[in-house]
This record gives structure tokens, C-alpha cells and sequence, in this order.
């Protein structure tokens, strides 16, 4: 037992010299190395910002028919490569045909009563002013008429005037031959005599009756004539408003020509839409129409995502963009190329955070409130193409820096 306590009791073996000289000089080693890379990392991170919660965006343009039909071809795949103006698929023309052949000849008979409006007009400006001289001759005449026959009833009056003197001499010379006959004064034959003078001047007195009988009704004749010869200066004094009609009548032919012919551009544009183009050389994504399909403009048939024109959305946290502008630079990292670093720039700052463009922002007036740190996006462009495709929705990890 003493032998086996003296052994137990016994101290411990002493390390060499050398290995306790050289503990510290580790220690300090691994200490000076760990500040050296504590400081390299703090060199390397100063000035700069990071995030994880970025991907790449691009514009999705949805296409969709202008016009409503039946879909006649499909020209596109998913997925397929297309250049702007690319056929995408064809609508049945057939009813916009026969729109467009109805437009067209609307157009020609709104031409043609135009030119039947044009004409009218140019011969009313010309007859007008001879219609207004004729008119005038015609009262002229008309009154000069009159005059003629109011000339020619005193005429036949005094005419009537003269015959009736006349025979009354020749009735009164008559009445004395027949009692100078009675008395046998005069021979039977004087008698005769003066009745035939009687006669003869009753018949001049019945002629100028009937003279002054025509004269009247001459009188009345030029009296319709001057009224008639009134009413057509009257018309022709209207040439002014004749005109007037005439040129209104050819302004409402020409709205009319150009109302067809906006009608046949409408109809003519209706037809174009039938073939639905490319609006943007991209890559045709979501593809939903098939051949035989009805459409209608309200309904998206496809999309179209440009791949040259592509950015990045970075949401940093709110406390990383105190210094954060616009122009800094940055570099990106995108998942789908493992390490490879794409150079860019800071385009510009969101207005708002995330949550405050949701379809139901947050209220932190209701409930109990628990502070969360929001994310506001940052656009960043990069500079020059990229060499590589970039798809809308790729991940990738984002560093600005504030300092260079």
C-alpha cells in the first residue's frame, strides 16, 4: 500500500521548454489573425448593403384580340421566340368583310349625292341672276299692258260714245223721213234711205260695244298677267336664299361623305384586327387560345415577356437605406449562374414599402401592435447586357455601395 501511494502521490511529468514557448506565440497568432480578418470583413462590408430577398422583373405583355370572333389560326407555341410584327393568330374576316364591302358603298352614294348637291348648287348661282332679269322684263311688260289696255277702254268708250250719237241722229232723221212719208212730203224711197243709215249705225254702235267689252276683259287679262309677272319677280328675288339652300343642301352631302368615310376607315381598321400581331419581340408565355375558339377583347390569349429588357427588384430593410441614392453602384448574383457577379446601378427608390401597396395594407391603429421591419423595393439596372438570359423571377443576392 505505501509503494502504491508513493507512486499515486508522485507529480505531474513537467512539459518540454519548448512546446510552453510556443503556446503563447500561437495564441497571439491566432489571435492577430482572427483581427485581421475581422478587419478585412469590416473593410470589405463598409459602406455597402446587402440583401437576399431581390429577383429579376421584367414587363409581361398580354395580348388579347381587338375585335371579337372566332379564332381561324394559331401561328405561336409556348414558349416560342418572336419578333415584333410576328403573326401570333388569325380571326375569321368573313363578317368583317362584308362590313368593310358595305362601308365602301355607302361611301360612293354619299360621293355621288355630293356631287348631285355640287351640281344643283352651281346651276342655281347661274340661272339665279337671269331668272331675276327675265322676271323684271315680264312686270315691264305686264305694266306696260295695262297701260295698253286702260289706253285702249277709253278709246273704246269714246268709240262707244261717237257710235251712239251717231245713231241716235240716224233714229231721230228716221223718225222725221217717216212722218214726211206719212205726209206724203217724201217718196217711199227716202224712207228706206234713212232706214238703212239707222241700221247701219245701230250695227256701228253694237261693234263698239262689243270693242269696249274687250278692252275690259284685256284690261283684266293684263291685270292676272301683272300679278303673275309680280309673283315671279318675287321668286327670283329669293335667288339669295336659293343659293343659300343649295349650298346648305351640299354641306350636309359632304358631312355625309366624310361620316362614310370615317364609317369604311372604321370597318377597314375592324378587318386589320382580325390578324393579331406581335407588339414586342419576346418569348410567348401562358398561351390559352386554341383554333376554332370564340374571343373577345376583354380576355387575355397569351403573353409576351421581352428578355432585353429586364431589372432587378431588390427589397432591402428599411434600416439599410438611410444612405442609399440613386446612381450608386452595385453588383448582382443570381442564383441560376452559381457565383458569377453582374455589375449595375441603383435606378431609383419605391415610394412606399411592400406592405403599404397590398391589396390590404396593414393598420396599426387596430389590435395590439407589433413592430415588424418593412422592405421597400430598389430598382437595379444593369449595366450592359448581361451576356447570359435573364427570366423574370429568378433569384438573386443584391450589394449597393454607398461608399466606393
Amino acid at each position: 500500500m505505501s509503494g502504491a501511494a508513493a507512486v499515486s502521490m508522485a507529480p505531474p511529468a513537467q512539459l518540454p521548454a519548448t512546446r510552453r514557448k510556443r503556446t503563447p506565440v500561437l495564441v497571439a497568432g491566432l489571435s492577430a489573425a482572427a483581427v485581421l480578418v475581422a478587419g478585412v470583413w469590416y473593410l470589405l462590408h463598409l459602406g455597402r448593403e446587402s440583401t437576399d430577398d431581390a429577383q429579376v422583373e421584367g414587363r409581361v405583355i398580354s395580348v388579347s384580340a381587338r375585335v371579337p370572333g372566332q379564332v381561324f389560326r394559331v401561328h405561336v407555341q409556348d414558349n416560342q421566340l418572336v419578333n415584333a410584327g410576328d403573326v401570333l393568330l388569325e380571326l375569321d374576316p368573313a363578317d368583317y368583310l362584308a362590313k368593310t364591302d358595305a362601308a365602301r358603298a355607302d361611301l360612293a352614294a354619299a360621293r355621288a349625292a355630293a356631287d348631285g348637291a355640287r351640281s344643283t348648287l352651281a346651276l342655281t348661282e347661274k340661272a339665279a341672276p337671269a331668272n331675276l332679269v327675265q322676271a323684271k322684263g315680264a312686270l315691264t311688260a305686264a305694266v306696260f299692258s295695262i297701260s295698253s289696255a286702260a289706253a285702249a277702254i277709253g278709246q273704246a268708250n269714246a268709240d262707244l260714245t261717237a257710235a251712239e250719237s251717231r245713231k241716235s241722229l240716224a233714229e231721230l232723221n228716221l223718225k222725221r223721213a217717216r212722218a214726211l212719208v206719212d205726209a206724203n212730203v217724201l217718196p217711199a224711197a227716202d224712207l228706206d234711205l234713212k232706214q238703212t243709215e239707222f241700221d247701219a249705225k245701230s250695227a256701228e254702235y253694237a261693234r263698239e260695244r262689243a270693242r269696249v267689252s274687250a278692252a275690259y276683259a284685256g284690261h283684266a287679262g293684263s291685270g292676272g298677267g301683272l300679278v303673275l309677272a309680280r309673283g315671279r319677280l318675287t321668286a327670283a328675288q329669293t335667288a339669295t336664299e336659293q343659293v343659300a339652300s343649295a349650298r346648305a343642301a351640299l354641306a350636309l352631302a359632304e358631312a355625309r361623305t366624310l361620316q362614310a368615310d370615317a364609317a369604311l376607315k372604321l370597318a377597314e381598321l375592324n378587318l386589320s384586327y382580325t390578324t393579331v400581331r406581335a407588339a414586342r419581340g419576346g418569348i410567348v408565355s401562358r398561351r390559352s387560345v386554341e383554333e376554332g375558339q370564340t374571343v373577345s377583347s376583354e380576355r387575355p390569349l397569351l403573353a409576351i415577356v421581352p428578355l432585353d429588357d429586364v431589372w432587378v427588384v431588390a427589397n432591402f430593410k428599411e434600416d439599410q437605406l438611410a444612405e442609399m441614392r440613386t446612381g450608386q453602384s452595385a453588383t448582382v448574383r443570381l442564383d441560376t449562374y452559381g457565383r458569377r457577379t453582374f455589375r449595375g446601378h441603383v435606378e431609383s427608390v419605391a415610394s412606399g414599402t411592400g406592405a403599404r401597396f397590398a391589396l390590404l395594407p396593414p393598420d396599426n391603429a387596430t389590435g395590439n401592435f407589433v413592430k415588424v421591419v418593412q422592405r421597400i423595393p430598389v430598382l437595379i439596372r444593369l449595366d450592359g447586357p448581361p451576356g447570359v438570359a435573364l427570366r423574370p423571377g429568378m433569384s438573386a443576392d443584391v450589394t449597393v455601395r454607398m461608399r466606393e
